[in-house]
């Protein structure tokens, strides 16, 4: 079964994928290897988790303006995540996104959602983001 999610969209994009719940908020920036996908936090409870073919939830990143390079550089190896759900906003994350997108091609829609919808949330489950509205006018 899958799950639409709905949200603030701060980049669009649309995809459908199982999730990976992060437990806190992960600092790329040393915390992500960007050639396998891999976290490498051993403090972060999903210490040796893939992001690759995941949407990744997670209340957001830790610290590091160097998160947009490292996610950007996750998503050009494909072994970035194929979005992201979070709980506020993280401009980190979005620039990373962004940038990805605009060098690269490479898509990661971004999403904000209520704490509720993403204590809801569970690893495996599949869920679809989107950007309806982008649909709906390349029709």
């Amino acid at each position: 079964m899958t799950t639409s999610i709905s949200g603030r969209i701060l980049h669009a994009g649309s995809v459908t994928a199982p999730v990976l719940v992060l437990d806190e908020a992960l600092s790329m920036w040393g915390g992500l290897d960007p050639k396998t996908g891999r976290i490498l936090d051993r403090q972060h409870p999903q210490s040796g988790a893939v992001m690759a073919g995941s949407i990744v939830a997670m209340p957001g990143s830790r610290g590091s303006s160097g998160t947009p390079g490292v996610l950007g550089e996750a998503l050009r190896n494909g072994v970035g995540p194929l979005g992201l759900i979070l709980t506020k906003p993280d401009i980190n994350l979005i620039a990373g996104a962004v940038v990805a997108e605009a060098l690269y091609g490479c898509s990661c829609p971004v999403t904000v959602v209520s704490s509720d919808e993403f204590d809801a949330l569970r690893t495996g489950s599949v869920v679809t983001l989107g950007d309806y509205d982008a649909e709906r006018r390349e029709q």
